[in-house]
């Protein structure tokens, strides 16, 4: 299964194992469980430290479990993990095999003592990016922690289960047979959930931070852009995220951020995410800003979180981002993961054979509509306008489909379900008025992004359309707050675009204090 390129790299990576492991099968007499068998066989023979058996009594076939010889089985993958998911597979082999992760100390001490039984169950689809970090943070956790299982399952090969736990999303993880999680999600995040103490600590600990010459509120890619630009002043700067990278972890292909021919999502937020902490920023993730308050008379704006911590600094830049916007009709909300989805690359695979919907003509949409013929059945595009807006090469492909019908002057008023999933969507059609009703399983919601602002409503100047007012510095309505990316006036919602912005608004800030009566505290920073 696996091409002589990959055997090589493997057989390196294997060369790290400092103790045994076994790969334990159990395996069927189908097509994929002859798969699997030879997939584990290709690895034992890349390293001595790698055996298999095929005497796994696991009710799912095929599956195998990565384990130390005389332990019991922690992880275990059902279904073949290829695609996005060989890494986590590669990530196992080294961790139970006694490698360290790459993961904090402090991180690793809170999961080696949270107490209890917890079993994951992690259903997820080969093609989505954004499984594969949910399966390899919960394969650490039951690598360091023997309270803790993991296991990794491929919706397509337990259709049986996907249909009788109603998973209409993936990654989607139950804990201990009940539903936990839906969506991405970071192994901090998970820690969190599980240590019910660690939000009180974590605000003990931000309260009693000095107050910060910048702070820079969002860590995408306008946030990163900031703190770097700030850090490199010589001046205190601190990062606060709700979640480290933003929108862009979940962005699949990037082919147009200058002198980078190609990335994705995921590994764009680790460069910058490397590239912030190579200066003295301090990074307070999985944090959400509440409120912000004006400076007082001692010059120091505050920044409220909803642990209940309050940060101080001299200057403040918003760089919060923006979301996915939703269509705000009676039954989207009730059947969210349900059948409404907003990641066709992630959850198109669940819907294999069935009939979709995809809402919204722009580019998003009708590559969301191009990929998702190639699964399903058949996919109807709704447009609200007249025309499609997306770019005329997407355009021509999309109507080259057979199985693609397109609605122009289409308003959604209504998606139907029989109270558990969805099985239909109710539109008007804008010219004759009539309205009409698409039978169907499966809606992906594509209309644009809405800036996460609302926590800053009557704290500063926003737009009509609820984005921050911000002029050529980057200066927002109230002195020594700036603001950049996603969630401002900027017209164009570019990455590139928001990291120029970031970088402006840290040089506005910075102009800010050495020009008014709260000084900066520089200091010297040398690199080499």
């Amino acid at each position: 299964m696996l091409d002589t390129t990959i055997k090589s790299q493997l057989r390196t990576y294997l060369e790290r194992l400092r103790q045994p492991i076994e790969l334990v099968a159990s395996l069927g007499e189908d097509g994929r469980s002859l798969e699997m068998r030879d997939l584990l066989r290709e690895i034992a023979e890349l390293s001595p430290l790698v055996s298999v058996r095929e005497d796994g009594a696991d009710a799912r076939k095929p599956s195998f479990a990565v384990t130390r010889p005389g332990e019991p089985a922690r992880v275990r993958f059902a279904g073949i993990p290829m695609g996005h998911e060989f890494t986590s597979l590669v990530l196992a082999l080294l961790q139970v095999g006694g490698y360290p992760p790459k993961v904090d100390a402090a991180t690793i001490e809170q999961i080696r003592a949270i107490r209890g039984n917890f079993r994951f169950e992690t259903y997820i689809s080969l093609s989505c990016h954004n499984c594969p970090d949910v399966v390899q943070a919960l394969n650490l956790m039951a690598v360091l922690n023997p309270g803790v299982e993991s296991v990794m399952i491929d919706g397509a090969l337990f259709q049986d289960e996907v249909a009788d736990r109603k998973i209409m999303a993936v990654p989607a993880v139950f804990l201990n047979g009940d539903a936990f999680g839906q969506g991405r999600v970071t192994l901090e995040e998970i820690v969190a959930k599980l240590d019910t103490g660690a939000a009180a600590r974590d605000a003990e600990k931000l309260n009693a931070k000095e107050a910060f010459d910048v702070l820079v509120v969002g860590g995408g890619p306008a946030g990163s852009a900031a703190a770097v630009y700030a850090a490199r002043k010589g001046i205190r700067t601190g990062v606060l995220a709700e979640r480290f990278g933003g929108q862009v972890l979940d962005t699949l292909a990037i082919e147009n951020l200058i002198s980078v021919k190609h990335t994705d999502g995921p590994k764009l937020v680790a460069a910058l995410e490397q590239h912030v902490k190579e200066y003295e920023v301090e990074i307070m993730n999985l944090q959400r800003a509440e409120s912000l308050v004006p400076a007082g008379p001692d010059g120091l704006i505050q920044v409220r979180t909803a642990s209940g911590a309050t940060l101080e600094a001299k200057s403040v830049i918003l760089a919060t981002g923006a979301r996915w916007r939703e269509m705000n009709v009676p039954g989207e909300k009730e059947y969210k993961a349900k059948g409404v989805c907003f990641c066709p690359h992630c959850d198109g695979p669940l819907f294999k054979g069935k009939r979709v919907a995809v809402i919204g003509g722009g580019n998003s949409g009708v590559e969301a509509a191009i990929d998702l013929a190639g699964i399903v059945s058949h996919v109807t595009l709704l447009e609200f306008d007249s025309k499609l807006r997306a770019d005329a090469v997407l355009q021509a492909k999309l109507r080259s489909l057979s199985n693609v019908a397109v609605i122009t002057n289409a308003q959604t008023t209504e998606v139907a379900g029989d109270g558990e999933k969805v099985n239909g969507l109710v539109y008007k059609d804008r010219i004759g008025g009539q309205t009409k009703r698409i039978d169907l399983e499966g809606i992906f919601v594509q209309i644009g992004l809405l800036p996460n602002t609302d926590w800053l409503k009557g704290a500063v100047v926003l737009s009509k359309y609820g984005e921050i007012e911000v002029d050529a510095r980057g200066q927002t309505s109230v002195p020594g707050v700036f603001a950049a990316g996603d969630a401002t006036t900027v017209p164009f919602k570019q990455i590139i675009v928001a990291m120029g912005q970031g970088a402006t608004a840290a040089l506005g800030a910075f102009d800010h204090l050495i020009r008014s009566s709260v000084p900066a505290r520089v200091v010297v920073v040398a690199h080499a």
